[in-house]
């Protein structure tokens, strides 16, 4: 396979990271992160003595997420894939984080609107993994990752941060913070033909309501959504994590962000791979 964009630029960064942190300090930047979470509240940044300084400690934060759920790791979601995406919360290359059972809603959705701050929602494939990838020494190329797949989905996100002011924040503080994540929508599979696609060329049309409507295309992500997801395989790869069969995982929006009001409904038509809806709560 031949994509459009080099993938060598997006391979991850094989810094030397040390991680001064220790299992009590991650713990209660986890445990701070939640409270916010579940009040509905921000804070202007983590303690310093509890704040992440590398994307290790941000990571070792994030996987203290998963205790918190009854139900394995449901999937992953990659924020700030696209240039319009890493302006909006201020950093400058990808982030990954967890999607917990919890977040999750299915096509159709009526999602509660609740406190968000970001009010913002985004269009995005998202692929199904078929068999799991191990951590390695050596990156995966993007034909290794793809052969994994089981199934590709649209999809819609609706990411929300716990910092007041999430585009100063930085990006080991919003990787602490779940890159984001907040509600996620899993629409229709894709019939099997979009292997042979070149999704990074697919259009998707988008609408709020009656309010407007707005368009995109796949190569907004990375470049190419398969760049994206392999982006993801070995982001997780270097930091000993497994990508594992039955996770799904959002690749980042193909559409500028859509602003968002209580009682919207949002479409994002994908042509013949599907459409995906939700209906968010009047408040």
């Amino acid at each position: 396979m031949r994509l459009s964009r080099s993938f060598a630029q997006y391979e991850p960064h094989r810094a030397e990271e040390l991680m001064p942190m220790d299992l009590a300090q991650a713990q209660e930047a986890s445990d701070l992160l939640v409270r916010l979470w579940c009040e509905g509240a921000a804070a202007e940044s983590l303690p310093a003595e509890i704040r992440p300084a590398s994307r290790l400690e941000a990571y070792a934060i994030q996987a203290l997420l998963e205790r918190l759920s009854a139900k394995p790791l449901w999937g992953w979601k990659i924020a700030a894939t696209s240039e319009a995406g890493q302006r909006h919360i201020g950093v400058g290359g990808p982030i990954a984080g967890r999607l917990e059972a919890e977040m999750v809603y299915h096509d159709g959705a009526e999602v509660p609107f609740g406190t968000n701050r970001m009010r913002v929602a985004e269009a995005e494939f998202a692929f199904r993994m078929g068999r799991s990838l191990l951590p390695r020494l050596k990156p995966y190329s993007i034909e290794e990752v793809l052969d994994a797949v089981g199934a590709l989905h649209t999809a819609l996100e609706v990411p929300d941060s716990r910092f007041a002011d999430f585009v100063t924040a930085g990006a080991a503080q919003l990787i602490a913070d779940n890159a984001c994540a907040h509600q996620f929508i899993l629409g229709p599979e894709a019939p099997a033909y979009w292997r042979k696609m070149n999704l990074h060329r697919h259009h998707i049309i988008t609408k709020v309501a009656e309010r407007y409507e707005r368009d995109g295309f796949g190569r907004n992500v990375l470049g190419d959504p398969r760049i994206a997801l392999t982006w993801l395989a070995n982001e997780l790869s270097q930091y000993g994590i497994t990508l594992a069969a039955g996770q799904v995982i959002s690749t980042g929006t193909r559409v500028a962000s859509l602003q968002i009001l209580p009682g919207d409904e949002v479409s994002a038509d994908y042509g013949k791979l599907g459409v995906v809806r939700l209906r968010f709560t009047p408040n």
